[in-house]
């Protein structure tokens, strides 16, 4: 029996999905690219398919939203077949994030977002408090970005846009065609972050392709092991999947170090988060530092209105000043509460730092974790894997 996930505690918007059968043949190719899969997916949980280039996971995904039309077999919404229904109709009831956002470049970040409300008919109001929401939930301050276009932002910035517009007709259903490969390893650390975070708050169906095993044992409840034709080795939740892989090939492209990855599963949620002073920007420093000399503490986490972390500044630095400054510090060490503590060792490592500020739901901070804590949670997840 396998081990409740997440989506036992969490509200669920998704749909499940099946699959019967579902075959896609190319005209000219010996065997058929995907062969007869048959697949259930719970709602609420997030799949991720894994397997080597060319084994038919990208296509399999391709035929859930019918940019591929299967040659044969059936898939089902829920309870409802939707294998011959109308394309259109079905794409604006499944959100789609592909590589690099795939923004319209001559479109503002708000007419991207409330490109497939507009389809629907939504009015312009609606639309719009619509998009701000959705720039909002993604991180992103909807009177910063709403009017900019593709171009004026970042890699990691468009591809907080393109999860947006996928969500912008609360789609039960989200597509994602390895969509953090083409952003640096920080950036893509923080995208995962961001897709834990919103995925807990919102419970959507999510079948995700990558080719990275790490990100398909962070992000997954479970994941599906792929060989050629998209013939399904394993398909089980990554503790699983690690502990005992199904057959030799499942264990190669796991690879070595597997009580590492083991590791990783561990997340900062599962730590006793420490609770730091915090301080809103414009404050009175002396009021801030007589609160943190009474609780002990030598470090302040400054946030802003809504409770976001802005700085960590130290009791010393804050008894210079006469208000809580509100200048924001770029390299500010943070993680989400589903980050793995690998995502949080590495993050205090990259700021040459003692510890990470931890946010939660909107981004808003949830507790601070050291070093030594995250030492001691490894140690003992090395411990239980050994025994």
């Amino acid at each position: 029996m396998s081990e409740p996930t997440l989506t036992d505690q969490r509200t669920v918007s998704g749909v499940s999905i099946r699959l019967e059968g579902v075959t896609k043949r190319y005209p000219g190719q010996r065997g058929p690219a995907v062969d007869a899969v048959d697949l259930e997916i719970a709602a609420g949980e997030t799949v991720m398919f894994v397997g080597p280039s060319g084994c038919g996971k990208t296509t399999l995904l391709k035929m859930l939203n019918r940019l591929i039309e299967p040659s044969g077999g059936k898939i089902f919404l829920g309870d409802e077949d939707v294998t011959g229904q109308d394309p259109d109709q079905l794409r604006r009831r499944i959100g789609y994030v592909i590589q690099a956002g795939g923004l319209f470049p001559h479109m503002t970040v708000g007419t991207n977002v409330g490109l497939v409300p507009g389809m629907l008919g939504w009015d312009r109001k609606r639309i719009a408090e619509r998009t701000d929401e959705l720039l909002d939930l993604v991180g992103l301050d909807p009177e910063v970005y709403r009017d900019r276009y593709p171009k004026e932002l970042s890699g990691g910035q468009q591809q907080r846009v393109g999860v947006a517009r996928a969500l912008a007709a609360d789609p039960p259903v989200l597509l994602m065609d390895e969509p953090f490969g083409a952003v640096d390893p920080i950036t893509r650390q923080r995208l995962q972050d961001e897709l834990l975070r919103i995925q807990e708050e919102l419970g959507k169906t999510i079948v995700f392709v990558t080719h990275d095993f790490d990100e398909a044992v962070k992000l997954g409840d479970r994941i599906v092991v792929f060989d050629v034709g998209a013939r399904v080795v394993q398909y089980d939740t990554p503790e699983a999947i690690l502990a005992e892989p199904a057959e030799d090939y499942v264990a190669d492209f796991v690879g070595a170090g597997a009580t590492l990855k083991q590791l990783t599963l561990t997340r900062v949620s599962d730590t006793d988060l420490h609770t730091p002073v915090t301080a809103a920007v414009g404050e009175d420093s002396a009021a801030v530092v007589a609160r943190a000399e009474a609780a002990g503490e030598r470090y302040v986490v400054v946030v802003d209105g809504r409770g976001r972390p802005v700085s960590w500044p130290s009791v010393a630095e804050l008894s210079r000043t006469t208000s809580v400054p509100g200048t924001r510090d770029e390299r500010l060490p943070v993680v989400g509460l589903r980050s793995t503590l690998n995502d949080a060792l590495d993050t205090m490592l990259a700021a040459s730092q003692g510890g990470v500020v931890v946010t939660g739901r909107r981004d808003t901070v949830a507790g601070v974790l050291v070093v030594e804590q995250v030492m001691a949670a490894i140690q003992s997840t090395r411990n239980e894997v050994r025994g």
